[in-house]
């Protein structure tokens, strides 16, 4: 049986070639999700319904709104005014101080948008925006 010429060495080099132009950022038609109202240091700013009409896997997002409902142990239910999502808030992530459905907050970052489930946020950073 003859040896094949193709190595593993030649698969890694095509495959690099190929992640380079998957990771290119697109910001024609359809990316309004990317053209959110600015650049911040951990994603864009957003508004849920944004999030909403084209939920990205894994993209950074800022929101700010408020918590107006828990859901469960790590889950709650986050406003901005125009539309609701679920977000996931780690214990080590929330805040050191009472929030309720009241205290304005701003929320950073990633779109968790798994397959036959409702998009999600999974936050990395939360902070309590002064009144």
């Amino acid at each position: 049986m003859k040896k094949s010429t193709f190595s593993h060495k030649s698969l890694a080099v095509i495959l690099a070639a190929f992640s380079t132009v998957a990771f290119a950022q697109f910001v024609g038609p359809g990316s309004q999700l990317s053209a959110g109202s600015g650049k911040t240091a951990y994603g864009t700013s957003v508004t849920v319904a944004d999030i909403l009409k084209n939920p990205v896997d894994d993209f950074p997002v800022v929101l700010q709104g408020k918590l107006i409902r828990k859901i469960d142990k790590k889950h709650y239910e986050f406003t901005d005014g125009t539309g609701t999502i679920r977000v996931e808030i780690d214990r080590k992530d929330f805040v050191q101080q009472p929030v309720d459905e009241k205290t304005l907050v701003e929320l950073r970052g990633k779109i968790d948008n798994d397959f036959m489930e409702s998009p999600e946020i999974e936050i990395k950073q939360m902070r309590v925006i002064p009144n």
